[in-house]
């Protein structure tokens, strides 16, 4: 406070004002508005304030308390990540999800995210589950599906419990045609459906004719030559393909430009020799110029096909599967196996299309963000600066995001570099604990959902997942290596 009164009263200096600001950028970004000079620092009390757990985290990291333990988490994650990073995805198939997804069955569909009841699903995921009880021909309208579904004649299951993952809705039914993705170093597999393409899509929710039609083309006529041609070729490299498309602008999650070109580019020769007809062969071409976002359904069962490879590893703090189902968002962690940690679904911050708004947005949902807990999407935007014209931000702020990213993960990828950043690994390997001490989320980006069935998409963004899963999985796995808080239990 300056020295100088007018009336008696102190003056500010007359100094330009300099600013640190700390938490929240809203602040240094309404400075920056007003023309002051102000430095922003990206910070959250530890724990996010939880005192319980801020001592968990302690005793967890802190020597020499948490000496065995430390050494314990550390070997855990030395383990699991070794696995992540070796992992071989590779494409060598599709097939009707009846005949090779664990445990499907005629009558039950798979959805996106953790569990969730018909009762507790959201407007999208409800449309989307309508349309796959069409499509199956299980009934001819809505109306009569909804009556199956109230007679308790369908089962409801996630991907994730299945070796499977959906973007969006995330609907398996069983008739569907899925890739089959398999690591070369463990054989283990992972499946998803083909990608419809944007707009009215039933992963969205919409289930009119249209859709369906479109489904039984998928089914009909893009998947057998797809699969012949595969046949043909052989198996595909992902992991070398995703690395191409990430060296050309692509981030693997709402950004497929490039590698959806590749994969057209690799299989065209051997499409063309098939035995089929031009106006098919042409229609095929034709869909997958017009798709942008085909690959998205093949670097999700890639990154899904990694993170399967790791397991249950006890005492590691590496998150294995992050998903919503538009009703609650969920992870997992090597240490703690199967189990869900779960909060509600956020909403989602970004561009809408024309007529579309806020008002209108189904919340966060979708199993794609497994391609961010394989270490690209959201984590290797940096890669992709031209993903800021679909989900919204700057340039600057997408080679931001990878770097703040390096903060809470356990390594960086031997595979998938960023040209921006000396051609560094992506930042790879969630780590529960580092997420919880620094209080900074993963970064997601993803689309939107209109929150009725059967409208489809109205924008796409970005997301941040609730600190309360991760505030949950810490105390689980901190319970599961024998800790707890002094003076608890």
């Amino acid at each position: 406070m300056s020295e100088h009164e007018h009336g008696g009263v102190p003056t500010l200096p007359c100094a330009p004002l300099r600013v640190v600001n700390l938490g929240l950028r809203s602040f240094a970004d309404v400075l920056r508005e007003a023309g002051t000079s102000v430095v922003h620092v990206d910070w959250s009390p530890p724990a996010g304030g939880d005192t319980e757990l801020m001592e968990l985290l302690d005793r967890l990291s802190a020597p020499p308390d948490g000496a065995a333990w430390i050494d314990a988490i550390e070997r855990a994650n030395a383990e699991a990540m070794e696995r992540l990073l070796a992992a071989e995805p590779r494409l060598v198939g599709i097939a009707a999800a009846r005949d090779v997804v664990p445990g499907m069955s005629p009558r039950t569909i798979l959805h996106a995210g953790p569990p969730v009841t018909w009762e507790r699903m959201c407007g999208p995921m409800r449309g989307a589950v309508l349309g796959g009880l069409i499509y199956e021909r299980l009934a001819p309208s809505a109306e009569e599906a909804q009556r199956l579904i109230a007679a308790g004649s369908i089962s409801f299951s996630p991907c994730h419990h299945h070796q499977s993952v959906g973007p969006m809705a995330g609907v398996v039914t069983a008739s569907m045609p899925v890739w089959i993705v398999e690591d070369a170093a463990t054989g283990g597999r992972a499946y998803c459906t083909l990608n419809e393409g944007l707009g009215k899509v039933l992963r969205y929710g919409a289930y009119d004719a249209e859709v369906i039609r479109h489904l039984d083309w998928l089914r009909d006529g893009l998947a057998p030559l797809l699969a012949a041609a595969l046949a043909r070729h052989g198996a595909l490299d992902l992991r070398s393909l995703i690395a191409q498309a990430l060296e050309m602008g692509d981030e693997g999650h709402n950004r497929n430009r490039a590698g959806t070109a590749l994969f057209l580019r690799v299989l065209a020769p051997s499409l063309v020799r098939l035995d089929a007809d031009r106006e098919q062969l042409a229609r095929v071409f034709e869909f997958l110029r017009d798709n942008d976002h085909f690959l998205l359904n093949l670097t999700m069962p890639a990154a899904k096909c990694a993170l399967d490879a790791v397991g249950h590893v006890p005492g590691s703090s590496l998150v294995t599967a992050m998903a919503r189902n538009g009703t609650e968002f969920g992870i997992r962690v090597a240490g703690t196996g199967a189990r869900w940690f779960t909060a509600p679904a956020p909403q989602v911050e970004g561009l809408y299309l024309p007529g579309f708004s806020r008002e209108d947005a189904a919340p966060d949902i979708g199993d794609s963000a497994i391609t961010e807990t394989a270490g690209y999407g959201g984590f290797a935007m940096a890669a992709a600066p031209a993903i800021v014209q679909f989900v919204g931000g700057s340039p600057e702020a997408a080679l931001e995001t990878t770097r703040r990213m390096r903060r809470i993960t356990l390594s960086e990828s031997r595979a998938y570099r960023v040209p921006a950043l000396g051609f560094c690994g992506t930042p790879t390997g969630i780590d529960l604990l580092r997420v919880v001490q620094t209080g900074i989320m993963p970064a997601i980006n993803t689309g939107i959902a209109h929150k009725e069935p059967g409208i489809g998409m109205v924008g796409a963004g970005l997301v941040t997942p609730p600190f309360a899963c991760f505030a949950q999985a810490a105390r689980a796995l901190a319970e599961s290596l024998g800790v707890r808080a002094r003076g608890v239990g």
